[in-house]
């Protein structure tokens, strides 16, 4: 088996020289953006107000749930005058495209959006020739017909949350004149079938009469007139519009010989937007000097972007390569194992530590490495207070670790206070400089010190909640601190408070939508709030050092406002909580007394609610969806009319007896699925293709282990008195699909190790310089020196195994991009027409076939030891 995987894409950066809107007096604009992919939104940023370049600096990660043709970047002004959102322009970066702009920043000029812009989806069609000859014997008319036939297509744009297409089949000639048919409307549809068919026939022209048999040549038939262009655009039937609006096209070319000897082709095709020389002229449209010049004049977007796509093998593929990494956690020395040596092989320690986290985590080997690495690490140190303070290995370890594993402890802590910041929005702003008000100062002053409180208490309130596997870590961090300074009575806190304070607490109050804290829009006021919060509870952090320390970090402060905020919270009282705290965290791997019945919150609907209906209606329609708010904990998903009222329903999770996806015939709708309880279904609508894939991932993982789960289930919904998808008129008949392969029932294990393997055999490969450097340096004196090895000969030998590794498996990987080379067909659904990643991959196989691999590679001779 093959699993094809798109790895986070991690948009961020800032806009220049945007136009200004030209109405009134205000000629500067409030700005946002909006991600895609290809029309559908995924994120949005927040709005920065009064500038005409704004600068964002906001991450958005995610995985890549289906296939896509652009990654598109709006950006929209939104004008409170108007009282409307105006997007301003759009940059679209195609997908095979992305790897060339991959972890660079790039500008990117902003381009205008019309209907032509646009386009996205795909036509099946067929075409064919035939021969038509009328007359007697001596006096022969020959005519060619044109058969053609539109079969379905699929993924269409739609256009205010809607889609009505047709389509219209133009056949043009070679004396200019052209001929169209019109398709009917099919409503309510993206993927609409269609399955007409179309005939076209040349003007006659008179033929001689011939002994011989008659064969068919176009060029013979109708030496006048011949056939020119096939083009077939589709529309989407805009009901109160005077326009159609136009959704795409596919040009097909007809003239000549060679295209006509083919008897007939059958295929699929990606839509093209129009060209600008076949665009209607209208007062919006523009000739291509003018739209040169207005694309310039929309400035710039500068965009970092972070794109990978994977190649999943099955799991026996990685056998080797599994092995080899888990054999680090029994590696002496440390610095011979292959995750040491991966750290020295890739650049980015995070690039190294995300994969590597979670195949150990997986393998339940996670507390080992890292206490073998921080042992490593921490035996080298002078200072006790540099510890950590680096971006080594162990510390991205360190921050993946937490991230995983104590994602949703770190939401059950901040989330109630965060929530309150958002909803009273008071002023909490003490920089002289940055406040009209001196005399405003004070109040604010208040209201930060009682934000800090509420902050604070709850964390050094949830000691007795911190994750197991974080207070093992803690323990073994602490232990291995005290074990190298035995002298020094703060390291035992320091180390920890490092983490848990500066890496983990403070980043997520600052930027709290990075780590699911909130899906809202946060303004400028609010974010400056955030900022002085995080600083804070930084300081706290920071109370658990030595009081000469504590003294010189007041001293070197930067702002001097911030001076009077560390004099307010540098208490005994505080300085006993925050050390308390951390004893609490790291004493045991097993804290005791844990209140398991207090249900954690996994998940809520972001920014809009999300849309339900309930099987058991007597009639399906519109009336039977509702807006509602959803919230998932451990132990129930509930539903309200509003976020923070009570629930209108209640759904126990060991109910929930399967989470599949809803086809799209069953109400025209995208981005359903469905919750099947014993007695009914609920049908759930999401926001988009990412949002869907989140809420079936996270229900799926945690029901899978109920004892009455279901092995088959209905794709399709019970309408009309039987089931759209097998049939079945039976409302409790036995499903007909497999339901779809279950993930780890452990919530902070829901890890696919496979492709962390071919992540870090991706890395690999993408560094060979510098691995086959570390191979060149083996026996030499330079190894010691440069990459701290203690041991040559060990190293040397893990370095070689690993390298045979990567080989073998880069291997594996050549022989299946020949493979799906040799069985794609141009012109499939997976590889229509017009689809530059087909033609990549041909030209990647070419390469690779006069590029021969590497298979074999000799280590130099290096001293016994």
């Amino acid at each position: 088996m093959f699993g094809c995987c798109g790895r986070p894409l991690e948009p961020k950066g800032e806009a220049k020289n945007l136009p200004g809107r030209n109405h009134g007096s205000v000629n500067q604009r409030d700005v946002y953006c909006a991600l895609s992919l290809d029309q559908e939104e995924i994120f949005r940023t927040e709005t920065i107000e009064k500038t005409l370049s704004p600068f964002f600096s906001e991450d958005f990660q995610f995985e890549v749930p289906r296939r896509f043709r652009y990654l598109s970047v709006y950006i929209y002004d939104r004008d409170r005058h108007l009282k409307q959102d105006k997007v301003i322009g759009k940059v679209a970066v195609k997908r095979e495209e992305l790897h060339s702009y991959h972890s660079k920043d790039n500008w990117f000029p902003i381009l205008p959006v019309d209907a032509d812009s646009e386009v996205q989806g795909k036509a099946h069609i067929d075409v064919k020739f035939e021969a038509v000859i009328k007359g007697n014997s001596n006096l022969e008319h020959h005519n060619s017909r044109l058969i053609v036939r539109l079969i379905e297509c699929n993924e269409l744009t739609l256009k205010n949350g809607a889609c009505d297409p047709f389509a219209t089949v133009t056949v043009k000639y070679s004396n200019g004149k052209q001929e169209s048919k019109k398709a009917k409307v099919k409503k309510k549809t993206s993927s609409p079938h269609f399955d007409e068919t179309f005939t076209f026939e040349l003007p006659s022209v008179r033929g001689q009469n011939h002994d011989r048999e008659w064969q068919y040549r176009v060029s013979d038939a109708c030496a006048d007139v011949d056939w020119s262009e096939l083009i077939i655009s589709l529309w989407h039937d805009s009901a109160g519009m005077s326009d159609k609006i136009f959704l795409g096209e596919v040009r097909i070319p007809l003239g000549g010989v060679q295209q006509q000897n083919h008897a007939a082709t059958n295929a699929w095709y990606f839509l093209q937007p129009r060209s600008l020389l076949h665009r209607p002229t209208s007062k919006q449209t523009q000739s291509p000097a003018s739209a040169r010049s207005h694309s310039n004049s929309l400035g710039s977007l500068r965009l970092n972007i972070q794109y990978t796509a994977d190649h999943v093998f099955s799991s026996h593929v990685y056998n080797s390569l599994r092995e080899l990494l888990l054999q680090s956690v029994n590696a002496e020395p440390v610095t011979s194992s292959a995750a040491y040596i991966l750290g020295a092989i890739i650049p980015s320690k995070e690039d190294t530590a995300q994969p590597l986290v979670k195949l150990f985590l997986h393998h339940a080997q996670l507390a080992p490495i890292i206490n073998n690495l921080a042992r490593w690490e921490i035996s080298k140190v002078t200072d006790p207070n540099t510890i950590f303070r680096g971006n080594t290995l162990v510390s991205k370890m360190m921050d993946e670790a937490m991230k995983l594993v104590g994602l949703h402890y770190l939401h059950n802590t901040l989330r109630p206070t965060l929530d309150l910041v958002f909803q009273e929005h008071k002023p909490c702003e003490i920089d002289p400089s940055r406040v009209e008000d001196p005399s405003q100062i004070q109040s604010n002053l208040l209201n930060l010190k009682d934000y800090v409180e509420k902050i604070f208490t709850a964390i050094t309130n949830s000691a007795i909640r911190c994750p197991t596997l974080m207070c093992q870590l803690f323990h073994n961090l602490k232990e291995v601190a005290t074990t190298y300074f035995p002298e020094n009575k703060e390291v035992r806190y320091s180390v920890i408070s490092g983490f848990i304070f500066l890496r983990f607490f403070a980043p997520a109050i600052l930027g709290p939508k990075l780590f699911d804290l909130t899906s809202e829009q946060i303004d400028s006021q609010t974010k400056r709030t955030l900022t002085l919060i995080s600083k804070t509870i930084q300081s706290l952090g920071n109370l658990v050092s030595s009081p000469s320390l504590q003294k010189e970090y007041k001293k070197d402060y930067k702002e001097e406002y911030m001076a009077c905020v560390f004099d307010s919270v540098y208490t005994e009282s505080r300085v006993l909580a925050v050390r308390q705290f951390l004893e609490i965290i790291s004493a045991t791997s097993n804290p005791t007394q844990r209140n398991l019945d207090t249900p954690v919150v996994l998940k809520e609907g972001q920014r809009r609610v999300m849309i339900k209906r309930a099987q058991g209606r007597k009639r399906f329609g519109r009336k039977n969806f509702k807006q509602r708010y959803f919230r998932l904990t451990t132990q129930d998903l509930t539903y309200s009319k509003n976020k923070g009222k009570e629930p209108l329903c209640c759904i126990p999770l060991d109910q929930i007896l399967a989470v599949e996806k809803l086809q799209e015939d069953s109400f025209k709708k995208n981005y359903m699925f469905q919750i099947v309880q014993p007695e009914r279904a609920l049908y759930i609508q999401a926001n988009n293709c990412v949002e869907e894939k989140e809420w079936i991932d996270i229900l799926t993982k945690i029901c899978q282990t109920n004892a009455n789960r279901l092995s088959s289930y209905h794709p399709s919904a019970y309408i009309n008195g039987h089931w759209l998808c097998c049939r079945a008129q039976i409302e409790c008949a036995p499903g007909c699909s497999e339901v779809s392969t279950s993930v780890d029932a452990t919530l902070q294990m829901n890890l696919d190790p496979d492709r962390e393997l071919q992540r870090i055999h991706s890395l690999v490969i993408s560094n060979l310089d510098r691995l086959e450097g570390l191979v060149a340096a083996c026996g030499g004196t330079n190894l010691i020196s440069n990459f701290m090895v203690e041991d040559v000969h060990s190293f040397c030998t893990t370095l070689k195994q690993l390298q045979d590794t990567i080989f073998n498996l880069e291997q594996e990987h050549r022989t299946y991009l020949r493979s799906v080379a040799r069985e794609t067909k141009y012109g499939s659904k997976q590889a229509p027409i017009g689809d530059d990643n087909y033609l990549l991959l041909a030209a990647r196989v070419g390469r690779l076939d006069n590029n021969h691999f590497r298979q074999t590679h000799t280590l130099p001779m290096w001293p016994v030891q």
